[in-house]
């Protein structure tokens, strides 16, 4: 005898509404943000207190404070306080990237009117006031020259630093040289070119020049190079300390000799850290104004010999363009900080592609 049994799939209860929580609509958040930007522009146009910027961040006040009040009494207390925090967080996000944005889009629509062929080509000697042409050749040229030079010198020196507290320092001496490298890295930046003036300019230079101080790109250089030597040897550092020791040990136990383990196995594991630490070096020290000021001169001419007579760099060229009195300078100005940001912009993407990589390689 068989017996036929039939099976039935149940279905799970369906919840009631009285369980179920409540959620604002999709569209009260964005609806609270365009009232309380109303009623931000009311406030601050009405009595005349602000503009725009004042209104953006009373918006954003009363917006959170709007979001809590309409999410505390649809979904709760304990989903009110998750939202506006949420919303706390994107607000200052946004807030952070307005000022940046506003940089780019100022560079960007008053550096585009010099930016032509004669500006990359030609320099500001014997340019006038009543001129329109001239260009910031010479300040490209000088950029790259001090900040190659400073590369040249910081890099070999910091690295070496670093391998040298990491792997063989020990005791007080090494604690003395990490206490330095911290102190250097709050030095202004005018500090490190009136040293260079006291020392290179006006007591090493007149040995070379027929006992006469001299200005060069070489000296602004050396005042670049302190600048960028900190971070060097800090970003080094840190790289070298994040090898694993089991690396190490695995090459001492091979009897491969300090040294030879250091250049071998240590650098090239920690190699796109420490290129990203230096390239971060160079782009602060593309910026520098004060240190060319002091000790390189700023002339106009083009001069692509660094160890001899006065030599520019744009951020120099920017500072000169910007305090000058022909109407034609300010363009000059806006179109050289465009190109020293587009400059410094690529070594970031740079530096963020190789930072990308060594957390690739880990």
């Amino acid at each position: 005898m068989t017996t036929t049994v039939t099976s039935h799939r149940t279905r799970p209860p369906a919840q009631p509404d009285s369980l179920r929580a409540k959620r604002l609509p999709w569209y009260a958040a964005p609806a609270i943000a365009v009232a309380a930007l109303a009623l931000s522009a009311v406030v601050v146009y009405g009595t005349g207190i602000g503009g725009p910027v004042l209104v953006v961040v009373l918006g954003a006040i009363l917006y959170l404070v709007g979001l809590f009040a309409a999410a505390n009494v649809v979904e709760g207390r304990r989903s009110a306080r998750n939202r506006t925090w949420s919303a706390l967080i994107h607000s200052t996000f946004v807030l952070a990237v307005l000022p940046l944005v506003s940089v780019v889009w100022t560079l960007v629509s008053k550096g585009a009117d010099r930016l032509d062929v004669n500006f990359f080509q030609t320099s500001m000697n014997n340019i006038g006031a009543r001129d329109a042409n001239g260009g910031a050749y010479h300040a490209i040229v000088g950029t790259l020259e001090q900040v190659g030079i400073a590369t040249l010198i910081t890099v070999p020196l910091g690295v070496l630093c670093a391998i040298y507290i990491v792997e063989y320092g020990r005791g007080k001496f090494a604690f003395t040289i990490r206490f330095f490298v911290d102190v250097m890295t709050g030095i202004p930046s005018i500090v490190s070119g009136l040293f260079v003036l006291a020392f290179w300019v006006l007591i090493v230079s007149p040995w070379f020049n027929d006992g006469r101080p001299s200005f060069s790109g070489f000296a602004a250089a050396l005042a670049l190079s302190v600048l960028m030597l900190p971070t060097i040897v800090r970003s080094t550092e840190e790289m070298l300390r994040l090898v694993p020791a089991p690396l190490r040990e695995g090459a001492y136990a091979l009897g491969v000799p300090k040294w030879k383990t250091i250049l071998r196995v240590v650098l090239p594991t920690a190699l796109p850290g420490i290129v990203t630490g230096v390239m971060l070096a160079i782009a602060r020290a593309a910026g520098e104004t004060a240190p060319v000021l002091l000790v390189a001169g700023g002339g106009a001419a083009i001069n692509t010999n660094p160890f001899e007579n006065s030599q520019s760099s744009l951020s120099l060229f920017v500072y000169q363009q910007a305090g000058d009195a022909s109407k034609y300078a300010p363009a000059r100005a806006w179109t050289a900080a465009l190109t020293l940001v587009a400059l410094v912009l690529i070594l970031t993407i740079a530096a963020k592609l190789l930072a990308r990589r060594n957390r690739l390689s880990r």
